[in-house]
């Protein structure tokens, strides 16, 4: 889930949440399903066992006998470099619905067009028979960090087996169990999950090392040759292609759609899970980046952008009066409320940005609004004077909502009191949530229900070294600005689908900063995509929540069919762009510096 502050650059792949937890080794663990606490394993393999709808004589189990190395200056010899996978067969079922599947597990070398091989690349695939005689879509599924493995969504979204929280309670953790998933999409499309080098089980292969494939661009490079080897190994180079990313796998969906497009690879849609589309457009994360108030330059769009999210997570705790009559009319209200008074915002936004990173005084003193602004906003933003108070704060605003009481970034609903031993080894009560539990599955599953074990190697769920060194430079700038990339795919393939997926709750990547990049495409002229942007309840991670992950299953069944998603937004609907922001076909700093 999270990165730390402390790597507040990277913070966009929630999966930093397991910054404590180093690596696992996996001579006895699962690298596909996810689970529960202590005493969770019998839950876990029963809900495998349940499923399985073959003879085990059919399944192949695969022990991979490799060292992989997930070390920054590692790297296999191609003559350790192997495509070996684990076979296994189960069967799925939601209400009236079977669905026979089949899991692939291993790695596949990705090569560069030249034929050299660049990375050996850990995969998990669900796959299922076509019924309409018909190539069923491929849709590949990354987290983001940078330097997250896949786990998170792997064990969290639309696989046919999932992690059941509570989310966003607390009850009965760490002990959440593996149940069948009503809500996978193995019924509508195959999913690979990949693990980037250095993360997972992936490795560089000499002379590159790990640390070669650690940027913006060179991972959209070997992730895109991934992508091109498994659609050649299956022979399924005619199937519907589809890229699913969260967090900072949003920014690398855009890149990766206009390096996979332009190497003749035609697209069907891409889906933005929790996007960051726009690194200059978060001063949090950009003057962190940056290490300079060179990031800051677009800190009042972040103040903007950040409230709408933050009120949403205030009405969820009842700081909202009179109560609106439903999230997305509170949401319409409060992006009228901060577009009304984005001007007086800017007296306080960058002293609010660096506060938020923990640097209140590094402009010198902090200016916030006097009691008597704070009382004036009540009525324009229906939010209690406590809750305008505790945004506009020295300190961050996870912990100011409610006194005494942490909230979490990635989910800003979960909640824990200040006085929490967990708190003191991470401070995101929504990172603690998910990180024990899912690892603890983790280790439990991947020989049993995957068949894959690796008895001298050590699975990396979130490599740390990478965030340090990773190099955040995109299309000659200090870090990614990926609206020019997403306009360019679009431009190659017209007819390119783009989903949007926010959650109301999620303080890492808030959802109106999301709606104003994209509504930098209003700027090109008879541009008309096929864009759709939908909202739902909950945090980083919207499937985690038990109410909205039924109506995200339903809008991505419609999305891949290609039928409208009936609440979604539209690019003509979207709210206009911030006037300080760049037009879509020209990254944020080069227009800046032309003004």
């Amino acid at each position: 889930m999270k990165p730390d502050r402390s790597s507040i650059g990277s913070r966009p792949g929630y999966q930093g949440r397991l910054a404590w937890l180093g690596a696992l080794t996996i001579g006895t663990m699962i690298l596909a399903a996810c689970g529960a606490g202590d005493g969770a394993s019998s839950v876990a393999s029963g809900a495998a066992k349940a499923q399985s709808a073959t003879p085990q004589d059919t399944n192949q189990p695969y022990t991979d006998q490799v060292a992989y190395s997930q070390n920054a200056n590692d790297s296999l010899d191609i003559s350790q470099v192997n495509e070996g996978a684990a076979i296994m067969h189960y069967q799925w079922s939601s209400g009236s619905t079977t669905v026979n599947y089949t899991t692939t597990t291993g790695h596949l070398t990705a090569s560069d067009a030249n034929g050299n091989p660049e990375a050996s690349m850990s995969y998990v695939a669900y796959t299922a028979p076509s019924t309409n005689g018909q190539p069923r879509p491929v849709t590949f599924f990354y987290n983001g960090g940078p330097g997250s493995s896949s786990i998170w969504l792997r064990l969290g979204s639309f696989a046919p087996t999932r992690v059941a929280t509570p989310d966003p309670l607390m009850t009965n953790w760490p002990n959440f169990p593996l149940v069948n998933n009503a809500q996978s999409l193995i019924d509508t499309t195959d999913m690979v999950f990949i693990d980037p080098p250095g993360t997972g089980l992936s490795e560089a292969i000499s002379p590159n090392t790990n640390q070669s494939y650690w940027g913006c661009d060179q991972d959209v490079n070997v992730m895109r040759d991934f992508i091109r080897r498994y659609l050649a190994a299956n022979n399924i180079t005619n199937s519907p292609i589809y890229l699913y990313g969260e967090s900072y796998g949003t920014p690398r969906t855009d890149m990766l759609a206009l390096s996979l497009e332009s190497a003749g690879v035609p697209l069907t849609g891409i889906v933005l899970q929790s996007a960051i589309l726009n690194y200059f457009a978060d001063s949090t994360e950009a003057t962190a980046v940056m290490q300079s108030t060179a990031g800051l330059a677009l800190a009042t769009d972040t103040l903007t952008g950040y409230f709408p999210g933050y009120a949403e997570v205030a009405m969820y705790f009842n700081q909202v009066s009179p109560a609106p009559a439903s999230q997305a009319q509170y949401a319409q209200q409060m992006a009228n409320f901060v577009t009304k008074n984005y001007s007086g915002f800017q007296n306080y936004s960058q002293s609010w940005t660096m506060s938020q990173i923990g640097d209140p005084n590094g402009l010198g003193s902090s200016k916030l609004p006097s009691a008597t602004t704070l009382r004036s906003w009540e009525s324009g933003s229906s939010l209690t004077y406590q809750a305008l108070k505790g945004y506009f704060s020295t300190t961050p605003f996870q912990t100011t909502l409610l006194p005494g009481t942490t909230i979490g970034r990635y989910d800003g609903r979960v909640s824990l009191p200040n006085s929490d031993s967990r708190l003191q080894s991470d401070g995101d009560p929504s990172d603690i949530l998910l990180s024990q539990p899912f690892t603890t599955t983790l280790q439990t599953q991947m020989p049993n229900y995957l068949g894959y074990s690796a008895p001298n190697a050590t699975f990396m769920p979130l490599n740390d070294a990478i965030i340090g060194s990773w190099d955040f430079s995109h299309n000659g700038q200090q870090l990614p600005d990926t609206i020019p990339d997403l306009l360019g795919a679009l431009q190659l393939n017209p007819q390119l689908k783009v989903l949007s997926v926010n959650g109301y709750h999620d303080l890492a990547t808030p959802f109106f900063n999301t709606e104003k990049q994209l509504a930098r495409l209003q700027t090109v002229p008879n541009l008309n995509p096929n864009l759709q942007v939908t909202f739902y309840p909950g945090g980083h991670m919207t499937y985690l929540d038990d109410g909205a992950r039924p109506q995200l299953k339903a809008d991505l069944v419609n999305y891949f069919g290609g039928t409208p998603i009936q609440s979604a937004l539209t690019l003509s609907t979207l709210p206009a762009a911030w006037a300080d922001e760049s037009p879509a076909g020209t990254p944020t700093l080069t227009a800046q510096s032309t003004r």
